[in-house]
């Protein structure tokens, strides 16, 4: 395992194993350079297949990469289900099989019940996270677990010092939740910056979720600005993704 990547700091048990990967440890070039997983940004797909091959042996597991489309399905994981399979979250009871979410500023969530016996993975853009009628992403996952028996981790992801939206943006999540507003800051301009990993604790804590570990909204946690560690569709436009798993042992 590259020790650029991070393993995530969270009290699971030991058979549950989790990582979030960094743009360091591949063989793509400038601007996938180097370690990118996406098949879908124009790498040159044989790199991609060396690099996705590397993680699955870092893993010892095997990775899952759905088509992501910044929705709220729920896939349900099993040995038979294939890459490019619809939907922005996944879980699965079985052992060696990961669920894995590509992000390059989208919020990577990763859950995992208190015993060890399922696990699970979003990927958590703003229009995945606010969902519709406060059923989002995170709220779809957490119905495979029992709150407050589940624990999360928060990988990286664009920050709140870089995160600037619209009152669209704003708007639909304080409309479904009044606290919403604390975790955007007023811009000029109608524009506003908003705290992604912020407004995943809140939907979470509203759920019941008291066990939430990682991004904290630091800077070492924003994709964008921390430029030699992390791919970021907001500051590069064309470049790479991360990959974020976790899996059974």
């Amino acid at each position: 395992m590259n020790p650029d990547w991070l393993v995530p700091q969270w009290p699971v048990p030991p058979q549950v194993r989790a990582l979030c990967t960094s743009r360091v440890g591949g063989v793509s070039v400038a601007p996938f350079a180097t370690f990118n997983l996406g098949d879908h940004v124009g790498d040159i797909a044989s790199a991609v297949a060396v690099n996705r091959a590397l993680l699955e042996q870092a893993l010892c597991a095997h990775p899952v990469f759905l088509s992501q489309v910044h929705g709220t399905q729920l896939v349900a994981l099993t040995d038979q289900t294939l890459d490019g399979t619809p939907g922005d979250a996944s879980f699965t009871d079985q052992r060696h099989l990961a669920c894995t979410m590509l992000v390059a500023d989208c919020l990577p969530v990763l859950f995992s019940n208190a015993a060890g016996t399922r696990v699970a993975a979003a990927h958590a853009g703003w229009r995945g996270l606010v969902g519709q009628g406060g059923q989002g992403v995170l709220e779809e996952t957490l119905a495979c677990f029992k709150p407050p028996d589940v624990i999360v981790w928060l990988g990286p992801c664009i920050g709140p010092e870089a995160f600037e939206v619209g009152d669209e943006v704003r708007d639909q999540f304080v409309t479904h939740d009044p606290a919403a507003q604390a975790f955007f800051v007023p811009r000029c301009g109608q524009k506003w910056l908003a705290d992604l990993p912020g407004l995943a604790r809140l939907r979470l804590a509203a759920r019941g979720v008291t066990q939430v570990y990682g991004n904290d909204g630091s800077r070492d946690w924003c994709t964008v600005q921390q430029s030699s560690r992390f791919f970021s569709y907001r500051r590069d436009g064309v470049t790479g993704r991360l990959a974020a798993s976790v899996w059974l042992r």
